[in-house]
């Protein structure tokens, strides 16, 4: 006979717990080219994950100094991750701002996107 067993979620709402902000640079008024100005466009709570060694190895062929994944809950269109975005971490471990790399839907969780950001070199 077949056994039902139920199986927790792997993440929960308390695993979101570092604040994050997502923004884009934009040009500033003036007379002076190349100032620019950071545009806030979301902000939400966020599990980041550390990248695994052998994906360490890769970003540094790349010329990537460190990634970083971040996991949020799906805006569901009141925010679309791009690669021309910014990831700024809200904590005292991650001081740098990140670039977005990779965008992609958590295949085991629908409601959670996956963000890979990487500080460039």
């Amino acid at each position: 006979m077949w056994k039902n067993e139920y199986k927790p979620p792997r993440l929960k709402s308390s695993d979101l717990r570092i604040p994050v902000t997502f923004y884009e640079y934009e040009e500033k008024q003036g007379p002076l080219p190349g100032q620019k100005e950071k545009k806030i466009l979301f902000e939400c709570l966020a599990k980041i994950d550390g990248i695994w060694l052998k994906d360490m190895e890769r970003a540094k062929q790349n010329g990537t100094l460190s990634e970083v994944t971040v996991i949020i809950r799906d805006p569901i269109g009141s925010y679309v991750p791009t690669n021309k975005h910014y990831i700024e971490i809200n904590d005292d471990l991650y001081p740098d701002h990140y670039n977005i790399k990779h965008v992609q839907p958590d295949v085991q969780d629908r409601s959670f996107i996956n963000i890979i950001g990487k500080l460039a070199s």
